[in-house]
């Protein structure tokens, strides 16, 4: 079945429903929405040869008409590879390259450069004349989305290894519904008075959300500033009510430090649901007495879109029980469309409180990377993905993560990879030896610190900020700089980044100079 199905009939039963919001201004109806989908799609169909199984990629910021192409896409069959949009251009043409995108929609439709896409792919302007042209006057008489199969590819997204270029991640039509409806199982109630607001970006999993809402007939807001910001979510809560949301724990942690500024005890806000990072227990708890039992958790990886473990907001507020606070300091228990395990190096289950990397097999898990049998050979061992954390089960099924395995950095709510920072460094020509880590922040969660070995000396750190710019997304680069006259390695040369994680929590990096805070 075709996800699209869902817009297609929510916009026959539900048609004067509001269905797309820009700030509190009303973008679309939701038989406007199911409309303008469906001639978006056809004109992507007729104009630009879209159909079945291609693939197009949408590497703009959060705005209505996100959700249309969306849409539209899988309307005529199609599959969108979303690609978050802090993106160097340089890193977003490679995923369309990978992808063998045929079109991609960008906010001016002017952001790459000659040579920067291959020659079968076109970039267009999102919501662009052409586009607006399109929805005004259809090229032909509405019809319903065409017919997939369950596992036709729907959403290609792309992610990241601590190795390596990023893989695409293969979810069906059949892995997003399982998705959405177990949602109302295990998060939140989804409820056709709710307004899903997007101030994260919809590239990731604050788009995957969408589906259970267009099901319901909900009104999705995507607030003005096209981001997080604390006051306008409080003014679109007080205006419109019944809010929910995805938030990275330090949103949420800048959110409350808000509502303490502007004595604001979070009215219009229904649910926030966190994930994507490490939430703080002390953080938490400010968070439920500032703003009430308003929170939710997920855990969850591309490779099983948010839908590992899951906490409800009854859960996460409950008090009542012994091990309240353990259970408060988990991710949750394993939701209803998947088997959640922690196994040894062998695959085998360890015993209860103790740890081992999390593993997860069910509806959800991903078909595969894209083009990438190696990849997929190692990740699903016998139909369970291998998540890469560590962490124990207790005795109820509460899921404790314990470490990553993978060093994989995240900052803001967004994965940062070190090896590409390290590679990106590795090009300077004063650039000897390179190691990048995370280190704890109070506003980001975490920070870029990159650990530098030169060839010889008098390298600013401006420069290297300049060289970096040149290489990566901005958000990437490190935020300090530690040059070192050598890396601590072990005996096989392989640099122990433990150790660099010492040096700084200790204060003590070996060797001298720092770069910026």
């Amino acid at each position: 079945m075709n996800l699209a199905n869902w817009l297609h009939q929510t916009g026959l039963v539900r048609p004067d429903a509001s269905a797309l919001r820009s700030g509190t201004r009303l973008h679309a109806t939701y038989a406007q929405f199911a409309l303008r989908s469906w001639a978006i799609g056809a004109w992507l169909e007729g104009q630009h040869g879209i159909c079945k199984g291609d693939r197009v990629a949408i590497f703009a910021r959060n705005c209505p008409e996100y959700l249309e192409v969306l849409y539209a896409v899988l309307w005529v069959g199609g599959a969108v590879v979303p690609i978050n949009h802090k993106l160097h251009p340089l890193e977003a043409g490679w995923i369309i390259t990978n992808a063998e995108a045929k079109l991609v929609l960008t906010e001016t439709g002017g952001i790459f450069k000659a040579g920067d896409l291959p020659d079968h792919c076109r970039e267009i302007a999102i919501g662009g004349a052409d586009m607006a042209r399109a929805v005004a006057a259809p090229s032909e008489a509405y019809r319903p989305p065409v017919p997939v199969a369950e596992g036709d590819l729907a959403w290609l997204f792309y992610t990241s290894g601590t190795t390596g270029r990023p893989k695409g991640v293969i979810l069906t039509h059949r892995n997003l519904r399982m998705m959405a409806t177990t949602y109302a199982l295990d998060v939140d109630a989804v409820l056709p008075q709710d307004h899903s607001l997007y101030a994260a970006p919809m590239s990731h999993g604050a788009g995957l959300y969408n589906f259970q809402f267009v099901r319901a007939g909900a009104c999705h807001v995507i607030p003005e500033s096209r981001g997080f910001d604390p006051a306008e979510i409080r003014a679109l809560g007080e205006k419109l009510g019944d809010l929910v949301f995805f938030a990275a724990p330090t949103m949420v942690k800048r959110l409350v430090s808000h509502a303490l500024q502007a004595g604001y005890g979070g009215e219009g806000i229904r649910t926030i649901i966190y994930g994507g990072g490490p939430m703080y227990a002390a953080d938490l708890d400010e968070a439920l007495r500032v703003l009430g039992p308003k929170f939710a958790q997920i855990y969850g990886q591309g490779e099983s879109p948010m839908t590992i473990t899951a906490m409800s907001r009854t859960l996460v507020a409950a008090d009542d029980h012994p091990n309240a606070a353990s259970r408060r300091a988990s991710v949750g228990i394993a939701q209803s469309c998947v088997e959640v395990r922690v196994v040894d190096a062998q695959m085998q289950e360890v015993a209860t409180g103790e740890v081992g990397e999390v593993v997860v097999k069910g509806d959800t898990v991903m078909a595969g990377y894209w083009r990438n049998p190696e990849a997929t050979a190692a990740a699903i061992v016998e139909g369970w993905l291998k998540t890469g954390d560590l962490g124990r089960l207790d005795a109820d099924g509460f899921l404790t993560l314990t470490d990553r395995s993978k060093d994989v950095i995240i900052s803001g709510g967004t994965n940062i990879y070190p090896r590409e920072v390290e590679e990106a460094l590795l090009t300077h020509p004063q650039v000897f030896e390179a190691s990048v880590i995370g280190h704890p922040h109070p506003e980001w969660g975490e920070e870029v610190v990159a650990f530098i070995v030169l060839t010889g000396e008098g390298l600013a750190t401006a420069e290297l900020d300049d060289w970096c710019k040149t290489q990566i997304a901005s958000f990437k680069k490190p935020r300090r700089y530690v040059f070192v006259p050598e890396l601590p390695k072990n005996s096989y040369g392989k640099v122990l980044k433990t150790s660099l994680r010492e040096q700084l929590a200790e204060g003590r990096p070996a060797g001298a100079g720092e770069g910026r805070e």
